[in-house]
């Protein structure tokens, strides 16, 4: 079987796109009899991408433009994939949108409908997937879903049968046995030895609502002349808010913004931080926090999306957009060693339900389906 994969995801730093795309394409190259050729859509990075994917994937070396394909591909059934990649089998979209193509099978992965449930919280281009999802549907794509919140948001949104919607949850990363869980206090994102420190991870955006957390902070921060908060991850669009909040903070001194980490860096604050906060107004599944359930790091979390579905009974839940609520489960998490001690061990077996090695093998066996059928 041959499988044409949309590899974009892979430039630049990760988010939590880039990292299903990584995780599955990985484990993909190494699963026999599936030949698997990546495309890129993509022109500014178009020479990038090779050095990129693992071993035994193949790469779809003509240029593809993203404005002048999306355009076309919302309103018609052209260009085919097969201008890039020959032949195919099936081809994924795992970032909302899959091409057209001649004769193969399409999955397109929705990760989440903030771009309809929040459109003021995203971008021009994230606001185009609706009308790029609805044509992959009209053409017959399966739809996967990485949460069955997810799901039945996107039967109601295009109604769609709920047959053609296939949940398949994401994996977690299992903890690294090489990175001794401390941050170097020698560089600038590391922290003194045994300091405190509430941590949020990710790329900063407005659907993450990380003013509110320094807010929070800075509400138990009165009561805890320790404690410091590190938000960890690169600029997206709507930093400016945070960058204000940071700086209207009584406590900015003990506010540290690294930037991009590196995966060596990324695993050491999970592991040291006292508590992991993602206090996000919507979600579609809730990656970091289940990361850092598995690095043994407890968690406080807004009740929003699919998070209660992923978490469980393993996070503090809190209404968004509530600070006093906030800093009152962070106080809760930080003040009370049994209470967190309990959280701690129900991360660690939530975690464990999640796999990158069962995500692919179902999607695989999705793939073999399609392909069997025709469809």
């Amino acid at each position: 079987m041959r499988l044409a994969y949309d590899a974009t995801a892979l430039l630049g730093p990760r988010t939590g796109v880039g990292v299903f795309t990584a995780e599955v394409l990985a484990r993909l190259a190494e699963r026999p009899g599936l030949d698997v050729v990546a495309y890129g859509v993509t022109w500014r990075g178009r020479t990038g991408l090779a050095s990129e994917l693992p071993p035994g994937v193949g790469l779809a070396r003509r240029p593809m433009a993203a404005r002048p394909l999306r355009l076309g591909w919302s309103r018609t059934d052209l260009p085919p994939i097969e201008w890039w990649t020959g032949a195919v089998d099936v081809v994924h979209g795992p970032n909302f949108v899959v091409p057209p193509s001649r004769r193969a099978a399409a999955v397109v992965t929705v990760h989440d409908l903030a771009c309809v449930r929040f459109p003021e919280l995203c971008t021009r281009d994230t606001l185009e997937y609706p009308g790029l999802i609805r044509r992959a549907i009209r053409r017959g794509a399966t739809v996967h879903t990485v949460s069955q919140f997810v799901a039945d948001e996107v039967v109601a949104t295009f109604a769609i049968e709920p047959e053609r919607v296939v949940v398949i949850p994401n994996g977690v990363v299992a903890p690294d046995p090489h990175v001794d869980g401390r941050a170097d206090p020698t560089t600038p994102t590391g922290l003194a030895p045994g300091g405190r420190f509430v941590l949020a991870l990710g790329t900063v955006e407005p659907r993450k609502d990380l003013p509110l957390l320094v807010r929070a902070f800075d509400l138990r921060a009165e009561h805890d002349p320790e404690l410091r908060l590190v938000i960890a991850g690169p600029d997206g669009w709507g930093a400016a808010a945070l960058t204000e909040a940071v700086s209207a903070s009584h406590h900015r001194s003990r506010i540290v913004r690294t930037g991009w980490v590196d995966d060596h860096r990324r695993e050491a604050l999970l592991r040291e931080a006292s508590v992991y906060a993602f206090p996000s107004r919507y979600e579609g599944f809730g990656l970091p926090p289940l990361e850092a359930m598995a690095k043994g790091t407890p968690v406080v979390a807004t009740r929003v999306g699919a998070l209660p579905e992923v978490l469980g009974d393993a996070a503090v839940f809190v209404a968004p957009q509530d600070a006093e609520a906030l800093a009152a489960a962070l106080g809760q998490v930080l003040d009370d060693d049994e209470y967190t001690a309990t959280l701690v061990a129900r991360g660690r077996r939530q975690a464990d339900h999640y796999s990158w090695d069962t995500t692919t093998e179902r999607l695989s066996s999705l793939y073999a389906e399609l392909a069997a059928s025709g469809s």
